[in-house]
Parts: C-alpha cells; sequence; structure tokens
C-alpha cells in the first residue's frame, strides 16, 4: 500500500480498479516533406484547425446544457487560443520553410507553447498548459487518424488516473462510469480541477509522479475530501474507507431533512449560513442546502474562461441572474480577486518576483479603472433587482478602500444621468484578509457598511506561508493561534462599532472551526454549499455556552497543533456522529 498526497479540488471518495491513462511517451517523430508536398500539408492543416474549432464550438454547447455557459467559457478560450492569427502564422512557416509534417509541426509549437506556460512563473498560466494540451491532441487525432486517447474506450466504472486530463476531457467524463480521478500535475485554480468541482467528480490533482507505480485494473482509493491518493490498499484500508463512505452517505440523507429549519444553537442563538459561489448554475445548489443568500460570490471565472476582457452587459446578466433568485436574501459580489496564481491578460505585464505580494486584486482594478468601473456598472444595474452588496478584496490601507468607494459614487453619478436605475445606497463592504487591516479595523469601521474575513488570505499573510508551496504547506494552519487572535481582535472592534461581520474562508466549511467562530461571536458564516448541511447540524446541536466555552480555551492555547487537537476532541464530544474521520 502507498499513500500519497495532492491537492484536493472536488470533495468525495472513489473506490475502484484504476484505469490509467498515460500519454506522456507519446510523441511525433520529425519527418521532412518535399517542397511540392507543403500544400498539401498545409490544406490538411487548414482542415484539422476547422475541425477542431467546430468540435470545440460543440462541446461549449453540451457544456453550456449540462453545467451551465459559464464553465462553457473555458472552451470559447481554448477556441480563440486555436485560431490565434500567430500560431498560424508560425505552424505555416514550419511547413513552408523548414518543410516539417503538419503533425510535427502541430507537436513542436503546441508542445513549446505548453511548456513555456509552465515557465512562466504564474500558477494561472502554468494551468493554462493543459488547454494548449487539449487543442495538440484534437489536432494530432485528426491529422493522423487515430485517437491519441482511449478515454472513450472506458466501459467499467473505474477511477482515472493520468499525468493530466484536459477541460474537454473532464467536461466529457460519466459519472457513472467515471468514479473518481486523480493526475499527477494541475492545480486547485486550472480548468480541469472547476470542471471536476462542477460535475461533483471525487478528484485529487498536483499528486507529482506516480503512473510508474501503478498499472490498469490496480486498486485505488481516491479522497476528495484530504487530497489522498492510495495505491493497492490493504483490505484494512478498503473497508474503513468503504464503511466511512457508506455512513457519510446515510449522515448526507439526514442532513437534508435540515434544509428548511435554522441554523440555530439549542439556546435560541441563530447563526445566518450564507453560500460561497462561482458560477451562476450553483444556485440550485444553494437552494438544496438551505443557504440564506451568497455571501461570496466570486467573479473571476468571468475572466478566466474567456481571453478578452467581459463587457458590462456579460457582468450584469450573470449578476442578474443570480440575484433574481434570492429575491430577499443578500448576494454580497466581490469585485475582481485576480493575481498571483490567476494573472492571465489583466496581470502585470512585467515579471513579478512575489507576485502574493504584488499588483493583485483591488490594486489591481484600481490601476485599472476602466476594468473597475465596468465591474461595479454591472453590479449596480443588477442591485435593483434584490438585496445586493458589494465586496473589496485585500484591502490593506484606507486609501484603497477610499479610492474604491470613490468609483462606486462616481459610477452611481454616471448612472443618474443616463436615466438607469440603480440602489444609490448599495451597501460596500470589504475583505479582513491582511494583519493591516485588522490593526487599522477601528478606522475602516467607521467608512465601511461590513466586513467579511477572509480566513484563507488572512492565515497565508499573517504566517508568510505560500499555501500552494508544498515546502511550506504543513506551516499553512488556520488554527494557529496568531491567526486565532487576529480574528478575535476583528469581531470585538467590528462589534464595538455595530458593523456586520461574517466569515467566508474555509474555516467557514469546518464543523469545528464553525463552533469556534460562533463561540468567538459571529453570526454570519458563508461556506461552499455542500458544507452547510453538516455546518448547520453541528450549530444546532449545541449551545451558545459550548461554543463560548471551546472558543475561551482555544484562544489560550500556545500552538497550532494544540488547536487542532483540543477542537477535534471537542468536536467529538459534542457531535460524535458527524466528527467521524476518514
Amino acid at each position: 500500500m502507498l499513500e500519497l498526497q495532492g491537492i484536493p479540488v472536488s470533495p468525495g471518495v472513489a473506490i475502484g480498479p484504476a484505469w490509467v491513462l498515460d500519454r506522456e511517451g507519446y510523441r511525433i517523430a520529425r519527418c521532412r516533406i518535399a517542397p511540392d508536398e507543403c500544400d498539401t500539408e498545409w490544406k490538411r492543416l487548414l482542415e484539422a484547425i476547422d475541425h477542431a474549432a467546430k468540435a470545440l464550438s460543440e462541446r461549449g454547447v453540451q457544456t453550456t446544457a449540462q453545467l451551465g455557459k459559464h464553465l462553457a467559457g473555458i472552451f470559447s478560450a481554448q477556441q480563440q487560443m486555436l485560431l490565434d492569427p500567430q500560431l498560424r502564422e508560425t505552424l505555416q512557416s514550419l511547413i513552408f520553410h523548414r518543410k516539417q509534417s503538419a503533425e510535427f509541426a502541430v507537436s513542436e509549437v503546441l508542445t513549446g507553447y505548453a511548456a513555456a506556460f509552465r515557465r512562466a512563473g504564474s500558477g494561472f498560466l502554468a494551468d493554462r498548459a493543459a488547454d494548449v494540451h487539449d487543442i495538440e491532441r484534437m489536432l494530432l487525432e485528426r491529422l493522423s487518424g487515430q485517437p491519441t486517447t482511449t478515454l472513450a474506450q472506458l466501459s467499467l466504472p473505474s477511477v482515472v488516473a493520468s499525468h493530466d486530463l484536459t477541460p474537454g476531457e473532464t467536461a466529457s467524463l460519466d459519472p457513472r462510469k467515471v468514479l473518481g480521478f486523480c493526475t499527477e500535475s494541475g492545480g486547485a485554480g486550472g480548468h480541469t480541477a472547476i470542471v471536476a468541482r462542477g460535475l461533483e467528480i471525487p478528484a485529487v490533482v498536483g499528486v507529482g509522479p506516480f503512473l510508474h507505480q501503478i498499472q490498469s485494473d490496480d486498486a485505488i482509493i481516491i479522497d476528495g475530501y484530504r487530497g489522498r491518493v492510495i495505491l493497492a490498499p490493504d483490505e484494512a484500508t478498503r473497508d474503513r474507507y468503504l464503511q466511512r463512505r457508506q455512513y457519510r452517505q446515510r449522515i448526507a440523507v439526514q442532513l437534508e431533512e435540515l434544509r428548511d429549519l435554522p441554523a440555530r444553537t439549542t439556546d435560541g442563538v441563530e447563526v445566518e449560513l450564507l453560500a460561497n459561489i462561482e458560477f451562476p448554475s450553483e444556485v440550485e445548489a444553494c437552494h438544496a442546502r438551505g443557504a440564506k443568500g451568497v455571501g461570496l460570490y466570486r467573479t473571476e471565472f468571468l475572466y478566466l474562461g474567456s481571453t478578452s476582457e467581459p463587457t458590462e452587459q456579460q457582468h450584469y446578466e450573470v449578476y442578474r441572474s443570480v440575484v433574481q433568485q434570492f429575491p430577499k436574501q443578500p448576494v454580497i459580489i466581490r469585485t475582481l480577486d485576480l493575481g498571483a496564481d490567476k494573472m492571465g491578460m489583466h496581470g502585470n505585464p512585467q515579471h513579478e518576483n512575489n507576485p502574493f505580494l504584488g499588483l493583485r486584486s483591488i490594486r489591481l482594478s484600481l490601476r485599472n479603472p476602466s476594468l473597475l468601473r465596468t465591474q461595479m456598472r454591472a453590479i449596480l444595474r443588477a442591485s435593483v433587482e434584490g438585496d445586493v452588496r458589494v465586496m473589496f478584496p485585500m484591502i490593506s490601507t484606507l486609501d484603497e478602500l477610499r479610492s474604491a468607494r470613490f468609483v462606486v459614487r462616481s459610477v452611481v453619478e454616471d448612472l443618474k444621468e443616463e436615466g438607469i436605475r440603480c440602489n444609490e445606497a448599495i451597501p460596500v463592504g470589504m475583505m479582513v484578509e491582511v494583519p493591516s487591516a485588522v490593526m487599522m479595523l477601528d478606522q475602516f469601521a467607521k467608512e465601511v457598511d461590513f466586513f467579511s474575513i477572509g480566513t484563507n488570505d488572512l492565515t497565508q499573510y499573517t504566517l508568510a506561508v505560500d499555501r500552494s508551496n508544498e515546502a511550506v504547506a504543513d506551516l499553512y494552519q488556520a488554527c494557529d493561534p496568531s491567526v486565532l487572535r487576529l480574528i478575535h481582535k476583528t469581531i470585538e472592534v467590528a462589534t464595538q462599532h455595530a458593523v456586520p461581520t461574517s466569515v467566508c474562508g474555509e474555516m467557514s466549511s469546518n464543523m469545528a472551526y464553525a463552533l469556534l467562530l460562533v463561540g468567538m461571536g459571529f453570526r454570519t458564516l458563508s461556506a461552499p454549499p455542500s458544507a452547510i448541511p453538516q455546518v448547520k447540524k453541528a450549530i444546532r446541536s449545541v449551545t451558545s455556552r459550548e461554543c463560548e466555552a471551546l472558543a475561551w480555551r482555544a484562544l489560550r492555547l500556545d500552538t497550532a497543533r494544540e488547536v487542532e487537537s483540543f477542537l477535534q476532541s471537542q468536536l467529538a464530544g459534542l457531535l460524535p456522529e458527524l466528527s467521524i474521520q476518514l
């Protein structure tokens, strides 16, 4: 038995035979052509490009029907990449000037493009390498008449193991046959990961080299909760995962009965549970899990799913579609939070040695005022449809907040002059994600309508740990005493100034942390829709005094390990039926 660690991108447990898809050894041999064959090769390639473009359009239509048009934007972006004039010119040069076959030209150029993306020093661009390989595969299949992959041959329910999966392959996965998948490469922000979450297929990516240690039909377990991949599990491990999976399924059925009940402690303290979403297609899951609104509507995918800047109308349509489905509940829209691992066409054109401390989030928006104004116009137009609120990410200084608020006021005046309706008094909030924001919170409290703590980035910036860096991942601990003290200070200061404050980071989706946050005084939590039922169950099973006692003790511990151990032991005592770990 061998246990490997990767990046969990879609929760769930998959147990079954492996189906290994290994294309890394596939290479096109260099093949010189005669001068009089160049025209024929070029026509073959143009026909392959046309065929691939049509296939990408069809994928977009199918994905729109299944998962929503915003996920389908992946294939629109690939299509624009495929039809890029510079790519065509480079391919043409290899065929006519270097007398290379169409197949070799495709492999040479696109393999080089993918390698350049990986070397770019940006997680966003590295994730786009899979998009390039997808285009390469489609062209080579058409040119050779031979499929470079046999995914379509998968007939029995299996766990797919591959070096990577392209977004097209992921979107075409049949959940009835694909129990889950794991890949050697990839990251949480890649298109493959995004599609996996949309399909709700258990998945772990970025495991590192392991295909040489497994063959098709070998037993494998994918733990999408913790990012574990277990090769050749022994009988005891397999039985444990089977039992826990069955137990989770039974608990899930019981949790469904809580959908319409309030998240209220046994002594009457009510907690508002909102949902974190990325796509309008997730609204159905919000309603199914009993979310009382949207506490964090991430807007990045409008940009990542396209090679051109989204228009005001595109922004407006997606915002309105969500707001209209929450007519009497809050929808908090966070402005653009691109940067570091997400930098693409809107990023800093110069290389940044430390992008996490560079031009990103609100800094990027303020540096590109037309970009921020476009988004604000759409948000304000949608504000007449319901309880819309706007939130700015990564605010670190009062000047940034004031500049962002100035844009809001300016856009409101523009819309009034144009006769376009909007909520002129739209609530404006900010993310608390950096220590400087916590230290100046009493001043920020005078200028915002609400706060929301992003515990992921707050942990990262407090502990100086890049959470995507495997070398220091063990130091990334949301329960570190320093992080807890900053969170506690935030709710204390916010309460003193009567500013509503929520938590929308990953801590809100963890039952033990959720009880800790309630004990600190938080009355609004925002979590992924899938986590809401279990958090609600936890809150409904305890008294507010028990939560306060838990928080009092946790805040006095010295290390993250002590806090984690304490919280888990307390959860096991308060909620033994929900605290079982895989």
